[in-house]
């Protein structure tokens, strides 16, 4: 298991702590590979599919609605698949409202983000 040099705590609308970002991967609180964010700071899963975007606060968010579908990308794996997060991380800023049609994926959908071995869109063996 590796560490990172930086760590950005990702939070809930509750400011809940959920996530952490080793730019431009995601890992959970307990260390498990995620997700990634690019550039644009689109969110995608660790099996290419879109999840949202990561917003100020920092949060991920989504739209509700089904018009933003984007095609699977190619992921590119992380050195290690299971890291060693902070133990302390500073407390969730204020966090505004949401506005209507756009949820909280770590609080509403956490699904969309599962480890790299869990998740409906994981290959069958054969």
């Amino acid at each position: 298991m590796s560490t990172p040099k930086r760590y950005v705590p990702i939070y809930s609308t509750r400011g809940d702590l959920e996530a952490f970002m080793a730019y431009p991967h995601i890992y959970s609180r307990q260390g498990d590979w995620i997700g990634l964010v690019t550039a644009e700071r689109d969110v995608y899963s660790v099996h290419g599919q879109y999840v949202g975007w990561l917003a100020d606060g920092p949060r991920i968010l989504r739209k509700l609605s089904d018009d933003d579908i984007r095609p699977v990308i190619a992921v590119l794996r992380p050195e290690a698949i299971k890291v060693v997060t902070p133990a302390q991380v500073p407390l969730a800023p204020m966090m505004r409202e949401l506005s209507f049609g756009t949820a909280d994926v770590l609080m509403d959908y956490p699904e969309l983000l599962p480890p790299v071995d869990f998740g409906d869109m994981l290959k069958d063996m054969d």
